[in-house]
């Protein structure tokens, strides 16, 4: 599976309920890849409905909505896959019980094994990070721009760049070797800027993967 450009993770400091959709679609319309449902608070009942409304958006923009670290809110909601952790459910029995066209991602942080693995065990894609202060996970370990070059060496599925990314630093993530943008904060720090945060984001991917 080929994935490229920007791939936006929703946040729920960053997007409260009530702000969620009207963001999102602002993402959407601006020419998000990917979207990530990652939330760690409220009811499963509260998170399923979030799921279900943003599917449908996601679905009038032919955009995959993937779950953060719950194959049970994925498979209740239908979406169209999930995102794993270290310490999450293993990608062997995610896969079983998503199925074969489910995409499945894995954090990587900066190990190479990490990708190598998750590659053999079917996922679609890793992810490598942070490469730059977060603000919406600041415990995350550092990861260096080498990390990306020497994944594309080692791995043929697309490589995902995560931490502290933005418009300004962006370029030189692609540049490195990475498929993917993963932006949280830089999209969705300011609701009234999301779609030209997004734009920013997206041109720069588009000159870059042409």
């Amino acid at each position: 599976m080929q994935l490229s450009g920007i791939y936006a993770i929703t946040d729920d400091i960053l997007l409260p309920a009530h702000a969620r959709l009207e963001a999102v679609a602002a993402a959407l319309g601006a020419g998000i890849s990917l979207l990530q449902f990652r939330s760690k608070s409220g009811t499963g009942e509260s998170r399923l409905k979030a799921v279900i409304e943003l599917l449908d958006l996601c679905k009038a923009h032919h955009v995959p909505l993937i779950i953060n670290d719950d194959v049970d809110l994925c498979l209740a909601a239908d979406a169209d896959g999930v995102h794993l952790g270290q310490r999450d459910a293993a990608l062997e029995v995610a896969r079983a019980r998503l199925g074969p066209t489910a995409i499945i991602g894995v954090t990587c942080h900066s190990s190479i094994d990490s990708a190598v693995q998750a590659q053999s065990a079917g996922a679609d894609y890793v992810a490598f990070g942070r490469f730059f202060d977060s603000a919406t996970k600041p415990e995350a370990p550092p990861a260096q721009l080498e990390i990306l070059g020497q994944a594309k060496a080692a791995v043929s599925i697309p490589i995902v760049a995560i931490g502290g990314i933005n418009a300004e630093n962006g370029a030189g993530i692609l540049a490195a070797g990475a498929d993917m943008l993963a932006v949280i904060d830089a999209i969705f720090g300011d609701n009234e800027q999301v779609r030209q945060r997004t734009e920013a984001l997206v041109r720069i991917s588009n000159q870059l993967q042409r």
